[in-house]
């Protein structure tokens, strides 16, 4: 599990008409809540939390808030962006209990080369990315390996076959394909195109041997 230390203040006025003031401060308005404690508005300084961003992925970093003085230990929920600029208008933060298992998406990464790849030609196609995890936030994974190095032309991954830590709970479909290892649609292709082909000309063969036969035919009548 990572963690990442960040400031916040707090902030009693509230409105769009105070979000922009803070904006254009270099400001980013937030909010706080959680099981054990009322929501509560906050400002964070917009360079931190963005270096912050940049380099730790949101979803699977726990955020030691530190507010004026007091500690609060969160993951980040929400980042509302503009749809433009992609800068960050918004940040809502869960509180964690100890104890309590959080609900969070963890990406998966493919390990290996699939036998299907590596001897048979084929491609490995990707369904899914991320995997949905219920598990005490002490213990949230960075990521999961998928191991695919086994993986045949033809056959599939499934979220079952994954293997996950010990306390762990994994919240998507068991059936839920992850990744299929298959032969690439060109290789097929051609030989489609070249029945095709060849099944136009016979068309033609024929018409242009009826048409010599009657020409045939005309200069023997000549005769």
């Amino acid at each position: 599990m990572a963690s990442q230390n960040l400031a916040a203040k707090k902030r009693s006025a509230v409105g769009k008409g105070v979000a922009r003031k803070l904006r254009a401060a270099g400001e980013v308005p937030a909010v706080i809540y959680g099981h054990s404690r009322d929501s509560q508005a906050l400002s964070l300084n917009t360079f931190n939390l963005e270096r912050l961003l940049d380099k730790h992925s949101y979803r699977t970093t726990v955020i030691d808030l530190d507010i004026e003085g007091t500690q609060a230990r969160t993951l980040i929920r929400e980042i509302q962006r503009h749809p433009y600029n992609r800068a960050i208008l918004h940040v809502d933060f869960q509180e964690l209990v100890a104890g309590e298992k959080v609900t969070v998406r963890v990406p998966l990464v493919m390990v290996g080369t699939p036998e299907g790849v590596r001897v048979g030609g084929g491609i490995l196609e990707t369904m899914m990315r991320e995997l949905t995890i219920a598990v005490d936030p002490a213990d949230i994974p960075n990521h999961l390996d998928v191991d695919v190095s086994n993986l045949h032309i033809g056959h599939s991954i499934h979220v079952s076959d994954i293997k996950v830590p010990a306390g762990v709970e994994v919240m998507d479909e068991p059936n839920a394909p992850v990744c299929l290892c298959v032969v690439p649609k060109a290789a097929a292709e051609p030989v489609a195109g070249a029945e095709g082909a060849t099944t136009a000309s016979e068309p033609e063969v024929i018409r242009k041997a009826k048409a010599d036969d009657d020409a045939a035919e005309g200069a023997d009548g000549k005769k």
